[in-house]
């Protein structure tokens, strides 16, 4: 099997995209675990060019390695989509999680609850030695609640509610999140065109 680098150094998404793509690579290591230092910038102006910006980009260092690159993020649609490719650094360069979370409220917070409609987005690259670029996209449909809720996950996941379950994607399981998740969706699509 031909090794695999993650074109990132955030655990959560790591776990997530080992535990989805394992058998299919071997071994799947993050930027960090194959020694590779740098900053990419992102300046696509969709998560496709920005997943395909960051891939290329570790391609072009290790040309003999397959390389999978995710760009992900939350469009709201009562903000035009906001904060979409932007939503790492909605509430500004530096800031984290719950500084983007609160943002993201105050924005919203004269938006009734039957406007709060939002998708989670995953775009994925991945290249390969000698073969095409490939590259799918999953999304995964919801609402934004009034307060965060759970522990688990990372980003907007306290914020997220998926309305089948009614709980946010931080009060769910890593398993039951990754059957729903926009990245979960976005994998099984990935890795049912590598087979």
């Amino acid at each position: 099997m031909q090794t695999l680098i993650i074109a990132s150094n955030n655990a959560h998404k790591i776990a997530e995209i080992k535990a989805i793509l394992d058998g299919l690579f071997a071994p799947i290591v993050s930027l960090r675990e194959a020694g590779i230092d740098i900053d990419v910038v992102e300046d696509g102006d969709t998560f496709e060019a920005n997943a395909l910006i960051k891939a290329r980009a570790i391609a072009a260092l290790c040309p003999d390695s397959a390389v999978l690159a995710d760009d992900s993020g939350l469009e709201v649609d009562a903000l035009g989509g906001q904060p979409g490719v932007y939503s790492a650094r909605y509430a500004g360069e530096g800031h984290d999680d719950a500084a983007n979370n609160e943002k993201l409220l105050q924005a919203l917070a004269d938006v009734p609850d039957d406007e709060r409609s939002a998708r989670f987005v995953s775009a994925i690259a991945l290249l390969r030695p000698g073969l095409d670029e490939l590259v799918v996209r999953g999304s995964c449909d919801g609402v934004i609640g009034h307060a965060p809720r759970g522990t688990n996950g990372f980003g907007y996941d306290p914020l997220f509610v998926f309305p089948d379950r009614s709980q946010t994607f931080a009060e769910l399981t890593e398993d039951e999140k990754n059957a729903i998740s926009h990245r979960g969706r976005s994998l099984a699509m990935l890795r049912e065109r590598v087979r």
